[in-house]
């Protein structure tokens, strides 16, 4: 087929969309513990919109020096329950590269009480935590972490709070 005067118009595949559920349902390889992530939550408050959010920060350990990254996570939340599933990097635009690990930020309003924060890889793997908010005496307290059981589950994910990123209404 020349490629000046093409009689058909080529095809293009279509790339295959990852979803959550079937990586929340996979079974990981067998591989030794490494701490990869940092979730940390926070309170954050938005001056546009006038309201206090709170914000749970998924970060890589590694940094990156060339490029500034972002992590690319989709999320299911059942009642009180969060499922936050690491798609991959996207690579954000910036002018002057700077030494920084990827992050990306997920927020919520109206957290009160106990929620259980589940971080899952693509292959599989999942690490939990239990977190308990309360922004009437503004704190956030990290009750438990834990490694759910699971068929070659393992540690990738450290779990904490950001008290340095507290933001508040003035």
């Amino acid at each position: 087929m020349p490629l000046k005067n093409p009689d058909e118009i080529p095809k293009i595949p279509k790339t295959r969309k990852k979803k959550a559920g079937a990586a929340i349902e996979a079974i990981p390889e067998k591989k030794p513990d490494k701490l990869e992530y940092k979730c940390r939550a926070f309170f954050r408050y938005d001056k546009a919109l006038r309201e206090q959010k709170f914000v749970f920060r998924i970060e890589t350990i590694a940094e990156f020096t060339s490029f500034a990254y972002e992590i690319a996570v989709d999320d299911l939340r059942e009642k009180r329950e969060f499922f936050f599933v690491l798609m991959g990097l996207k690579a954000k635009p910036n002018i002057i590269p700077l030494v920084q690990s990827a992050y990306t930020d997920l927020e919520y309003k109206d957290l009160v009480g106990e929620y259980k924060v589940n971080v899952v890889k693509q292959d599989g793997a999942i690490n939990s935590a239990v977190f308990k908010f309360n922004l009437f005496s503004k704190e956030i307290i990290l009750v438990d972490q834990f490694i759910p059981k699971k068929k070659n589950n393992r540690l990738f994910c450290e779990f904490g709070t950001a008290e340095e990123l507290y933001a508040f209404s003035p």
